[in-house]
């Protein structure tokens, strides 16, 4: 008896709306708007509940496609027949599949490859020892679950999918966990980047076999042809794209927009490769990945590259690929006391392979126990490109849907583990100096000053070498000025921010960067060739962190350079009209952050164009400093920076006491201060010394605005004394305290920047 089979219909692109009586859901526009927005959505709230738990975005992104698939929301099946239906997933895959393709056309450009022509044997070794031992491990368990429940599965290209799967670490996930753990600037973190490089590159070497080998093919010969057409695909492109690239790369001068066609061309070059290596048999993503590693680093070209495609990929398409995976992994299917057994048998030979492989390679190179330690755990973070390889063996039917599950939780629960227990073993909150060569963490007349200059963008720059030319002094008299000039950057979720770090670390140091003072970076150009005019000792240096805890690179690198002073802009900057401007007010948290753990004095800098929008010559320098001294600490720190300031011979000082009573009772230090100061500035024709009556507010205020006109104020942060009491001043922000809010604000229209200071406390600093 025949039966009728009828083809489904085909599924039309639009719908013709609700009005016309259409279900948009039902058609594949509508429907893949809705699913992308539905998994950006899951996504990035998990991933905002895992940020207190420090835990990569990739944590996030794997949950949130385990939890909208079959093992979680999926049970219900009319919200997966709805959102999630079969006949929808060739487009989920297809569009998952090419930000995929780009995705990895990105990891490809944060591969240096000549940094692993650089690779110590040390690195070499643990990253041989972190393959090698759990690939045999893997291959091991691959026999063990072969006679339980992956029984009838090809016997080669099921050893070559465990072994892979068990001996990966994530490239890109554990440079995210170094950075946020601050990790980069230690011998372990650079350990750990090297190793994992190298481990990267053989993991993508064995999948390319283990794909060649799970063919459908019946002769033996077709996984050799395979594997060699893809070595000489590799090597046609070795040899020609590179040319191109430079070629390219040459066309696209600093600071001029790249070429839009030298952007399509790439892009077009990448979906070429994909083309060609999916026809070899190898996966598309092989070709993207190879594209990447080939263009050149260097220069405008590849950042273009990477601001072009790295938002729309990793923030839309690329979750796509977690939510396929997702969808293909039932938890469910984990059933019974053997499956957890076995479960449990994938974790632990995955950590133990790779933990007890690097661990005793690190001991061997006489490593710490605790570095070894840590290094272990942190070559066992897993990531996308086990995603790969997992969703790759089970389209090819080497992974069955139960074995997919384990090793799905397998390589979420070893990356989950790997922040905690690295931060419990290594604890770098507590790496800090000992300081016992931190002598002056004040601003002292007869010493050294050693300066950490803070800045945010390039418009910082001028105001900021302006004012440290101004703290110069006169090498007579004293030993000089020592500046580290450091560039805050922000570490976002963005591929280009681990590019960034990337850069930052090719002479070894990662935030204290020199190698980076080529004429494509004019920011550590300005400064170097300012301390080569000045003859001043300046220092370059780079902060890449999240915005929450920048500030601990910034106290961390003053407390092991031994500064005595910090210098901070304001998060406000002068608009054309003369009012400030917020630019970013996370970075008044920052501010008041470092005020807070600061192991020296502070100084926050209001700027209103301090010598202008350019840098002033030595010679050219003509400024009037006024500071306003009400009594206290911090107006005796400021009255010292200011002295210091008026040795330069272009700078006047004017300082200006308050007082209320001419038999005002005072402190004692401040009168032993002021006598000092009286006394070594009276043969300076640029020091004006004034004390000033006054009876109420109004007088103090009106002869605080006759002074309106001079270059800059520098006050202290909180001043102490009766008529600081009877100003009652409003303090607007708690960094700048009450005068340097009042000196901010709109009732006090001037011209001239605010620098205010906050003396360093002996014993204020946290241990």
């Amino acid at each position: 008896m025949a039966t009728n089979v009828t083809c489904p219909t085909l599924t039309k692109a639009t719908s013709n709306g609700v009005f016309q009586g259409d279900n948009p859901i039902h058609f594949a526009l509508p429907l893949a708007i809705v699913q992308i927005c539905l998994v950006v959505v899951v996504t990035r709230c998990l991933a905002f509940l895992m940020k207190p738990l420090r835990q990569p975005r990739v944590i996030a992104e794997i949950v949130g496609g385990i939890l909208l698939g079959p093992s979680a929301l999926g049970r219900n099946t009319h919200y997966l027949h709805s959102i999630f239906p079969p006949k929808s997933l060739t487009v989920l895959d297809t569009l998952a599949n090419l930000g995929l393709l780009f995705f990895l056309f990105l990891v490809g450009l944060e591969l240096d490859l000549k940094s692993l022509y650089r690779t110590g044997k040390k690195a070499l070794s643990i990253a041989v020892a972190g393959i090698s031992l759990p690939f045999a491990l893997g291959v091991g368990t691959s026999f063990v679950l072969r006679a339980t429940i992956s029984k009838g599965v090809d016997a080669g290209p099921f050893l070559v999918f465990m072994g892979v799967a068990l001996s990966i670490t994530a490239f890109p996930v554990l440079a995210r966990i170094l950075a946020e753990l601050k990790l980069l600037t230690t011998d372990v973190g650079r350990m750990a980047m090297s190793a994992a490089a190298v481990n990267d590159v053989a993991a993508w070497i064995l999948l390319a076999l283990a794909i060649a080998l799970s063919g459908t093919g019946h002769s033996p010969v077709i996984p050799l042809w395979v594997f060699l057409s893809g070595f000489g695909f590799v090597l046609c492109c070795s040899l020609i794209a590179p040319q191109i690239f430079r070629w390219m790369a040459q066309r696209c001068p600093e600071g001029e927009p790249v070429d839009e066609m030298y952007i399509c061309a790439t892009l077009a070059a990448v979906l070429a490769a994909g083309f060609v290596t999916d026809a070899i048999g190898i996966h598309a993503l092989f070709g993207a990945f190879v594209m990447g590693i080939l263009v050149p680093k260097e220069g405008p070209f590849a950042s273009a590259l990477v601001d072009k495609v790295e938002d729309i990929v990793s923030g839309l398409f690329l979750p796509l690929y977690f939510v396929s995976s997702g969808l293909k992994t039932d938890v469910a299917t984990i059933t019974g006391l053997q499956s957890w057994g076995l479960l449990v048998l994938v974790i632990f030979t995955a950590c133990l392979g790779k933990i007890a492989g690097t661990v005793a390679i690190s001991l061997c190179c006489r490593m710490p126990v605790r570095e070894a330690l840590a290094l272990g755990f942190l070559m066992n973070s897993k990531g996308l490109v086990e995603l790969i390889v997992l969703n790759i063996g089970k389209e090819r039917k080497v992974l069955n849907d139960q074995t997919f599950a384990i090793m799905i939780l397998m390589a979420l629960f070893t990356t989950f583990i790997t922040t905690p227990i690295v931060i419990a073993v290594y604890k770098p909150a507590k790496r800090k100096s000992k300081g016992d060569n931190y002598k002056y963490r004040t601003i002292h007349q007869n010493a050294e000053l050693r300066m950490l200059v803070c800045f945010h963008s390039t418009s910082n720059i001028p105001t900021m070498i302006n004012l440290v030319e101004a703290s110069r002094g006169t090498t007579e008299t004293r030993e000089g000025l020592c500046v580290y000039a450091m560039h805050l950057m922000e570490l976002t979720e963005r591929s280009s921010a681990i590019l960034m770090v990337h850069k930052a670390r090719k002479n070894g140091r990662p935030f204290w960067n020199k190698a980076l003072a080529s004429g494509s970076n004019q920011v550590i150009v300005a400064f170097e060739a300012f301390g080569q005019l000045s003859r001043v000792f300046v220092r370059p240096m780079t902060a890449i962190s999240a915005m929450s805890d920048i500030h601990e690179d910034i106290c961390t690198s003053a407390e092991r350079k031994r500064v005595a002073i910090i210098i901070l802009p304001f998060h406000k900057h002068q608009r054309l009209d003369g009012t400030l401007e917020s630019s970013r007010s996370e970075f008044g948290t920052v501010n008041r952050k470092v005020l807070e753990h600061a192991p020296c004095s502070v100084g926050i800098l209001v700027d209103r164009g301090l010598g202008g929008t350019a840098q002033v010559s030595a010679s050219n320098v003509s400024s009037i400093i006024t500071v306003l001294f009400f009594g206290g600490c911090d107006d005796r720190e400021a009255l010292s920076y200011g002295t210091r300031m008026a040795e330069h011979p272009g700078i006047s000082l004017v300082a200006i006491r308050f007082l209320i009573h001419s038999d005002d009772t005072n402190s004692l230090l401040d009168e032993n201060f002021l006598a000092e100061f009286k006394q070594n500035s009276s043969l300076n024709n640029s020091v004006t010394y004034e004390e000033r009556f006054v009876k109420n507010a109004a007088e103090a205020i009106e002869i605080i605005r006759v002074h309106h006109r001079c270059t800059m104020f520098v006050v202290g942060r909180m001043p102490e004394g009766d008529v600081i009491a009877l100003l009652s001043l409003k303090t607007e922000f708690p960094e700048l305290g009450p005068v340097g809010s009042f000196l901010t604000s709109p009732d006090f229209p001037t011209a001239a920047s605010v620098l205010v200071l906050q003396q360093h406390q002996p014993g204020s600093f946290p241990n």
